[in-house]
C-alpha cells in the first residue's frame, strides 16, 4: 500500500503538481538567466547570418535550458519541475489558442480571395506605395484594438496586407513594420487585450479607466508614426510591368466580400465579446462567404489519401493552425525559462536594488519602473509574460511613491507592448517573420524580411517608448493616489 502511495506521488510530481519554491544556481541568482541569454545570442547570431528557422530557434531554447541545468545547485528534478510549472502558466495557453484562431481566420480570408480583392482595390484607386503602408497601419491598429491581440493581428495582416502591399509598390520592410506598429497600438490600447488586462488587474485598476488614461500616449505616438509610414513606405518595386499586367487581368473585386467577416469580428470584439467568440463567428461567416462565392469548400478543409495511401489533411483551417506549431512550442519554452528567474530569486534582487536607488524621488521611481519593465522585456520576449514578471516590482515601487494605479499600469503596459514588437528576438517580430515565410510559399514573389531588418522602423513602438520616457522625466500625465483611490494631480497632492 505504501509503495503504491509513493508511486502516486511520483506520478503527481511528474505531471507538474509539485511546486518548487526556490532554486539555487552556481554563481548566484543571475545565472538563472543563462537559458534566456543563450537563446537571445543564438537567435541574433542565426538572424545576422541569415540562417534562422523556427526549428532552429526551438533548438536554441532547448540548448539554453539544458545548459542552465548544468549550473543548477538544487536537485535537477526541481529544475525540471520548475520548467514544467513555467510552461503551464495560463498566459502561454492563451497566446497559443489566440494564434490558432487568428491563423484560421486569416487563412480563410485569404482562401476567399481577400488579398486579390485588396490588390484590385489598390489598382482601381491608385492606392499604392506609402499610402497603402499608411492604410495598413491604420487598419492593423483598428483590428488589433478590436480583437485585443497583437499577435493575431500580425498573423492576419501578414497573410493579407503584406502580399497586397508588396505588389502595390510598398517597401516590404516598412510595410511589415507598419503591421507590427498597428499590433503595438492595439495591444497597448485594446480593452480586451491580455496586456491591458494584466497591467490593470496587477495594479488594482479598472480596465476602462486604464484605457481612457492611456489614449493620450497612444495617439501622441501614432500620429507621427502614420506620417512617417506614408513618407518612407513607398520604396518598393512597382515597376515589374509583366507582374502588374498579369495581376490586373487575374484579380477581381469578388474577394472584397470577405470584408464582411472582417467587419463582423471588429464589431463583436468592440461590443465586448470574447476574442475567441468574435473570431469563431468570423470563421463561420468566412466559410459561408466562401461557399456563396463558388470557391470549392476543399479550400476550407480537405481530407483524403494521396496516391501512396497516406492520409492528407489540408485547407485553410489546417494551414491556419499548422503554421504556428513551432512558435507555440517556442513560447512555452520561453515562459519556462523566465519562470526559472522567478524561482531563483533573480526578480527579487532586481526589485530591492531599484528601491534603494529611488530614495523617495518620484522621477527616479518612474524612470526605475520604465527601466525594470524594459529590462525584463529584453529577456522575456513575450510581452504579456514580461508584464507578469514586472508587475510586482511596478506595484511595489509605485505604491511606495503613491503613484495612481492607472499611471503604474500605463508604464507597465506601454513599455511591454512596444518592446514586444521591436527586438529581433521578440515574440511579435519572430511571429511576423514566420507568417510572411508562410505567405511566401503561396506567393513566390514575396521577399522574406529578416527580423534584424525591421526593428528600426517600428515607429509606433519607438514612439511610445519616447513618449513614456518623456512622461517619466517631465511628469506629463503624473497622477497620485487619493484617499479614496481617485486620481490627484501633482499640484493638488498633499502628501502621503
Amino acid at each position: 500500500m505504501g509503495d503504491k502511495r509513493n508511486e502516486e506521488l511520483n506520478v503527481d510530481e511528474a505531471i507538474g503538481e509539485k511546486t518548487v519554491k526556490k532554486l539555487e544556481f552556481r554563481g548566484g541568482v543571475f545565472v538563472a538567466a543563462v537559458p534566456l541569454v543563450f537563446f537571445i545570442v543564438w537567435a541574433i547570431t542565426l538572424s545576422v547570418a541569415g540562417l534562422v528557422t523556427e526549428e532552429a530557434l526551438v533548438l536554441g531554447m532547448v540548448m539554453g535550458v539544458a545548459i542552465g541545468l548544468l549550473f543548477c545547485k538544487s536537485k535537477w528534478s526541481d529544475y525540471a519541475q520548475s520548467l514544467f510549472s513555467g510552461m503551464a502558466q495560463p498566459i502561454g495557453v492563451i497566446a497559443v489558442i489566440a494564434w490558432f484562431w487568428a491563423g484560421m481566420f486569416a487563412k480563410l480570408l485569404s482562401a476567399g480571395g481577400l488579398v486579390d480583392g485588396l490588390i484590385w482595390f489598390g489598382f482601381q484607386t491608385n492606392l499604392q506605395g506609402g499610402t497603402f503602408v499608411g492604410l495598413t497601419f491604420i487598419l492593423s491598429a483598428l483590428f488589433a484594438t478590436a480583437v485585443g491581440t497583437g499577435y493575431g493581428t500580425v498573423a492576419t495582416f501578414g497573410i493579407l496586407m503584406y502580399p497586397a502591399g508588396v505588389i502595390l509598390g510598398a517597401d516590404p520592410v516598412i510595410l511589415l513594420a507598419a503591421i507590427l506598429s498597428g499590433a503595438v497600438f492595439g495591444d497597448n490600447l485594446a480593452p480586451v487585450s491580455d496586456t491591458t488586462i494584466v497591467s490593470a488587474t496587477t495594479q488594482d485598476a479598472d480596465v476602462p479607466g486604464v484605457v481612457r488614461s492611456r489614449f493620450k500616449y497612444s495617439i501622441t505616438a501614432a500620429i507621427p508614426a502614420l506620417i512617417l509610414f506614408v513618407i518612407v513606405g513607398g520604396g518598393g518595386d512597382i515597376g515589374n510591368t509583366q507582374v502588374i499586367n498579369d495581376l490586373q487581368g487575374q484579380v477581381s473585386p469578388n474577394g472584397l466580400l470577405l470584408l464582411i467577416p472582417f467587419v463582423l469580428v471588429l464589431y463583436l470584439a468592440l461590443s465586448g465579446h470574447h476574442l475567441l467568440t468574435s473570431l469563431t463567428w468570423g470563421i463561420v461567416a468566412s466559410i459561408v462567404m466562401i461557399f456563396l462565392s463558388g470557391t470549392p469548400l476543399t479550400e476550407v478543409l480537405a481530407i483524403y489519401k494521396d496516391d501512396a495511401g497516406n492520409a492528407v489533411v489540408e485547407g485553410a483551417l489546417m494551414s491556419g493552425i499548422g503554421g504556428y506549431f513551432n512558435m507555440a512550442i517556442l513560447i512555452l519554452f520561453i515562459l519556462a525559462a523566465a519562470h526559472l528567474m522567478e524561482v531563483a530569486g533573480t526578480m527579487e534582487v532586481i526589485k530591492n536594488y531599484f528601491l534603494k536607488k529611488i530614495n523617495n524621488v518620484v522621477r527616479r521611481a518612474e524612470l526605475s519602473i520604465f527601466g525594470i519593465v524594459a529590462f525584463l522585456n529584453v529577456f522575456i520576449t513575450i510581452n504579456t509574460a514580461a508584464e507578469i514578471a514586472a508587475a510586482p516590482f511596478v506595484r511595489k515601487i509605485g505604491e511606495e511613491m503613491k503613484l495612481h494605479s492607472y499611471r503604474r499600469a500605463n508604464f507597465l503596459d506601454t513599455v511591454s507592448s512596444s518592446l514586444g514588437y521591436i527586438f529581433p528576438w521578440s515574440g511579435g517580430v519572430l511571429l511576423a517573420w514566420a507568417t510572411i515565410q508562410g505567405a511566401a510559399e503561396e506567393y513566390n514573389f514575396l521577399p522574406v524580411i529578416n527580423p534584424t531588418e525591421v526593428f528600426p522602423f517600428v515607429f509606433q513602438g519607438w514612439g511610445l517608448l519616447i513618449v513614456m520616457l518623456i512622461a517619466a522625466i517631465t511628469g506629463w500625465g503624473l497622477r497620485y493616489e487619493g484617499k479614496n483611490g481617485e486620481e490627484v494631480k501633482p499640484q493638488d497632492y498633499t502628501g502621503k
